[in-house]
Formats: C-alpha cells, structure tokens, sequence
C-alpha cells in the first residue's frame, strides 16, 4: 500500500490532547489545555437554545460559506468602535470553525512551497503543522523570558526575499506577554520593508490586565492592506465548544481565503453564528465583568504560586501564567510535568512543545488558570 503524505508523517499528537488525556487517567486537575471548566454565561447559552429550538432564519440547515450576514455586520461595528478600523462585512469578514481553521486557510491561501513564514517561539503549535501542509518553511525568532521579549537583530535577520508572511500573536499564548507599540512598530516596518503579508492572531485581544492593552496590527500606518487579523469568541466568552471564529482581511486576501474554507469546511455552525451574533451586542457590559471575573482568578492563583516558593511570571494578558522551575527541580519541563501530574494531581504544559530553535522552554511550566476559583484553590493545595 502507498504511502500517506510524508508532511502528516512527522506529525505528534498535540501536547493539548496528550496532557488533558493523562489527566484524566491519574484523575488529575486539569490546568494544562486553556478551556475554562466553567459554562459561558446563562444568556449567552440560552442564546444559542433560542437560536436551535425557533428554527429562526433557517437556522438549523446550511450557513452561508461567508458566515451569516448579521454576525459579519456585528463584528464589522466592533472592530470600528474598538479599534476605528474599517471592514465590509461583504468582502472583508469570514466566519471561520474557530481561530484555528482561520489560521489554516489563511496560511493555505497565501503560502506557497518553499515561502518563507517567520513564527515567534514560544508558539501556538497549529502554526508550525498549517506551513508545513502549505509547503512552507517555518522561521522561528525566539521570545526570551523573563519579559518574553524579541531581540531586533535576530527578528531583523530572519527576514530576507522568501520571506512571505509573520504570524504575530498577542495577547500571547503561552507566555501572556502583550506586545507593546514600539514592538509593534518595528515589526510593521519590517512587512513593509519587505513586502511581507502578517497574520495577526488575537484570540486573547479582550483580556488584557491593568495597564496593558491591545493593539491591533491592522492600526499601524500601511498595515491594514497586509493583515489577516483572526479572532474567535471562544475565549471571550468561554465557549471554546463553539468554534466561531473570522479573518478580517482585504477583499483580495479575503476571496483566496474563503476559498480554502469553501473547499475545508464549507460552513460554519449555523444556530451558533445567530446566537454569537445577538451575544455581541451586548459585549461592551459584559466585558466589565470579565475582565474584573479573570483579574480575581490570575491573582488568586499568580499568589498562591509564590506563597508555595515558585516564582511565577505575571501576566500581561491571556489566561496562563509561564513558571520557572529551575528554583524547585532539576528535572526538565516535561518530566517535571509528568512528575505533578503522577505525584501531585495536577497538569500543566511543558513548553518545550512550543519551542524549534531554543531550549528555554524546558526551564518553564505553563499553568491555565481559566478554571473555577475551587479548581484553583484545590490545584495549589495539591501542589503543597
């Protein structure tokens, strides 16, 4: 029999499904994949059974391949009011199934065999495997701890004429860095210098923590025309289940886009695009409560790692705290991480997983701390 394709043969399981499977054999607190164990709020849920028991608008049968007209217009509002960018929900917004299928046609539309895509380390691990199936060659520049910033030498080097596009994320996973405005600047001039295309992942863009606050990539001058901004609700308002997210991009962009995802999934979850829709009109209140909800839990869980001798990194936004751990084991990120879910009870992420070019990830752990303040409470007492 022949072979498979020699690209899927080099791939591993994700860490994600690895990790939240042995926490489940050792009946362990899950606090390594980045999923709240917390429903999203009652009148975002009741949203969706409206949307699936009223049939409305059809709602039950095929979504248009775009998304529904009614999301894309709510999300184009948004982004003006938030951001003061303009998109046509006709030609510049697609309803993606969550970031990472907006990731993955996104790289499918504009990488093509040999091209060049510089990824920031740590990174999220669908980057890497999405321009590998493309054909492209991942660049990594890596993020050095503790600040998790980049060096402008090394980010400048890695930029050359096969270099196609730069995937930024921030607020970023898994170090919850925030990339500030002269970060931001020198990287929009390195696109420009070199005609380079950026997908700007902002999954994490409304949780943001005291003074840090988010910037799209799409605001610096000359960058809209060369952005694919992703998002997705999944985060916001806790249903990674769900699975909505889009692009936001130039038409042209946008059509190459759409026709990766017409020809991948064709459509996304119909009731839920309702629901998600109506649920944004009311985003402005709610995030108030969100912000203030996760605030509470990074700092219950940020002390309570110090008050155990650990000497957890501060977040500047996202759900995880990065923990060195070089000062409580000699053992290495992923055995350490076998070690407290065998002996403790509790999982975590080895970074290492996130890393190409550098070793620094074996020195750290990744904690989620989008959980239930019981969960929190219970996790730091384990690790006692």
């Amino acid at each position: 029999m022949k072979n498979v394709n020699h690209v899927i043969t080099t791939f591993k399981e994700s860490i994600f499904a690895t990790l939240t499977n042995l926490a489940r054999e050792h009946n362990a607190i899950n606090l390594s994949q980045g999923f709240p164990d917390f429903d999203g709020p009652d009148w975002v849920i009741q949203n969706a059974k409206d949307a699936i028991a009223q049939g409305a608008q059809g709602s039950n049968q095929y979504a248009p391949l775009q998304g529904i007209l009614s999301l894309r217009q709510v999300l184009s509002k948004i982004y003006k009011r938030h951001y003061d960018l303009n998109y046509c929900e006709h030609t510049e917004v697609t309803i993606t199934n969550g970031a990472t299928e907006a990731i993955f046609s996104s790289i499918l539309a504009l990488i093509n065999p040999g091209d060049e895509v510089i990824i920031f380390e740590p990174f999220y691990d669908s980057y890497v495997a999405s321009i590998k199936l493309a054909g492209g060659i991942p660049v990594p520049v890596t993020l050095h701890g503790p600040r998790f910033n980049y060096q402008t030498d090394k980010l400048s080097e890695a930029f050359n004429d096969k270099t196609k596009l730069i995937i930024l994320n921030s607020p970023h996973n898994p170090t919850g860095k925030v990339f500030n405005t002269s970060e931001l600047e020198e990287i929009s001039k390195l696109c420009i210098s070199h005609d380079t295309f950026c997908l700007s992942d902002e999954v994490y863009e409304f949780l943001t923590f005291n003074s840090n606050v988010h910037q799209p990539m799409a605001t610096f001058p000359k960058m809209k025309e060369r952005t694919i901004t992703i998002s997705s609700t999944g985060k916001t308002f806790g249903v990674t289940g769900w699975k909505i997210g889009w692009t936001m991009a130039s038409p042209e962009i946008t059509y190459a886009i759409r026709m990766v995802h017409q020809f991948n999934t064709f459509c996304v979850n119909h009731p839920l695009q309702i629901a998600i829709a109506k649920s944004l009109q009311e985003l402005d209140e709610y995030l108030i409560l969100f912000k203030k909800s996760y605030t509470k839990k990074r700092d219950l869980f940020f002390s309570g790692l110090e008050e155990l001798g650990y000497l957890p990194i501060k977040p500047q936004g996202t759900y995880f705290i990065m923990c060195p751990i070089a000062n409580k084991t000699k053992l290495k990120d992923v055995d350490y991480c076998m070690e407290l879910i065998k002996k403790k009870g509790v999982a975590t992420i080895p970074p290492s997983s996130f890393y190409m070019l550098s070793n620094d990830g074996e020195n750290y752990l990744r904690f989620c701390f989008a959980k239930k303040d019981e969960t929190l409470k219970t996790a730091l007492l384990k690790l006692k």
